[in-house]
């Protein structure tokens, strides 16, 4: 492509040579001429914004973007989508290291990151945005495209001033797309090129040489979103055929028994008492994890029931679920005739709002549901998702990655019950 007729350094011809020493490494080289450098710079940004689809996504922008989301989050909730806003906003203005936003499908990840790329774009700087499987697509198709070379669509990707991956996590985990995958990352982090990445998925379940580079803390800002999908109706819990609470909604913090005049020993009734009141208040304000421990019969479900009950009452119920039921309702999605994936069933049970484990131990342990559960605990953990358990089990009996999580007092309060089975007798006068 020529350069500017006019044009004082190249007359024209769009390049020229710098008058350098013999022994300058750039001696001899031809470099692009100040004239034709902005049309080059227009032609990438167009390809990288034909690329991105970015006229489909115009719409998503800061401005129309509700930092507090919509009423009747909880505040914890709330906070964590201010606080993405606030990251993304400013990340748009600096372009500084990378931006990696963790969060359940639904919860504004996307629009987020496609107003960073809209804002980016309008301001001129060359931006790429485009999901991870379209991504992987994309340098498919040109193995048979006769206008683009595999080469010349993998150093647009990599190279491109602003690249913003979506759904990260979601291509299909081959050989060679983890490769791709590693070779465009490890590029950016070698060059320090900004990178804007969202996933629903925990660090922890990200291929190895990815997660190194996504947790390093001098280049990478991690920001977690606790929403639910903003699509369903709030308080609703969107799979109402797997929890229980309907068929418990006798057991109520007013219904919930003491045993004053069943002859306990007085430091029995006061430890019921005491469990009774940390259930209130985790109730009215669910933050952390609250297990209760005991023996069968001694009021844990009861317990559980009546927070899962009072967070209905004011308007978002929670999920209970038997952990049992909860292994069945997963293998039940490998039934050729369900009409749910199990990928989606289980996302609806460990982004639950409010997470009610019933029995936790009096499951089958098959490698598959010890690995099922640990995933679930494992990504509630790290998003701090409240969460309430039942178990019979001693704490120090538990698979051990799922009792690490538990003995984090910073998150998790531990109550054993030490009253035993219920009976529903009253001593002798």
């Amino acid at each position: 492509m020529p350069g500017d007729p006019n044009c004082p350094l190249c007359h024209g011809l769009g390049y020229l040579r710098l008058e350098l020493p013999l022994d300058h490494p750039e001696f001899g080289k031809v470099h692009v001429c100040p004239c034709r450098q902005n049309d080059i710079n227009a032609q990438v940004h167009q390809r990288l914004f034909s690329l991105s689809h970015l006229d489909e996504l115009r719409h998503l922008t800061f401005e129309n973007f509700k930092p507090r989301g919509r009423v009747g989050l909880w505040p914890h909730q709330a906070d964590s989508l201010e606080r993405a806003f606030n990251h993304a906003h400013q990340f748009s203005q600096t372009h500084d290291g990378w931006l990696l936003i963790q969060g359940p499908y639904g919860c504004g990840k996307t629009h987020l990151v496609a107003a960073i790329a809209n804002h980016t774009a309008e301001n001129g700087v060359p931006t790429l945005f485009i999901t991870v499987p379209d991504l992987l697509d994309s340098l498919r198709f040109t193995f048979n495209d006769r206008e683009t070379s595999f080469e010349e669509r993998f150093e647009q990707i990599r190279r491109a001033p602003l690249l913003v991956m979506d759904d990260f996590g979601t291509q299909s985990a081959t050989p060679w797309a983890q490769e791709k995958l590693f070779q465009i990352l490890n590029y950016r982090y070698i060059n320090r090129l900004p990178l804007v990445v969202t996933t629903n998925l925990p660090l922890a379940e990200i291929e190895g040489r990815l997660r190194s580079r996504l947790e390093d803390p001098e280049l990478v800002t991690i920001v977690r979103i606790t929403t639910p999908d903003y699509r369903r109706p709030v308080g609703d819990t969107g799979h109402p055929e797997l929890s229980s609470l309907d068929l418990l909604h006798e057991m109520t913090f007013a219904s919930f028994e003491t045993r004053k005049g069943e002859g306990l020993a007085t430091d029995k009734v006061k430890n019921l008492e005491k469990g009774l009141r940390i259930a209130r208040q985790f109730a009215e304000r669910p933050k952390g994890w609250l297990v209760f421990s005991g023996p069968y019969g001694c009021g844990k479900t009861h317990l559980a029931a009546a927070i899962g009950n009072f967070r209905k009452d004011v308007g978002s119920p929670p999920l209970l679920v038997v952990v049992p039921d909860l292994l069945d309702h997963l293998r039940a999605t490998f039934n050729p005739k369900s009409t749910v994936s199990l990928d989606h069933r289980f996302e609806e049970v460990r982004t639950s709002t409010l997470l009610i484990l019933d029995d936790l131990g009096t499951e089958a342990m098959t490698p598959w549901a010890r690995e099922k559960l640990h995933q679930l605990f494992n990504y509630r953990y790290n998003a701090e998702l409240p969460t309430v358990i039942t178990s019979s089990k001693k704490v120090d009996d538990m698979d051990p990655r799922i009792r690490t999580r538990m003995l984090d007092q910073r998150l998790c309060t531990i109550f054993a019950i030490t009253a035993p089975a219920y009976t529903g007798r009253t001593a002798n006068k």
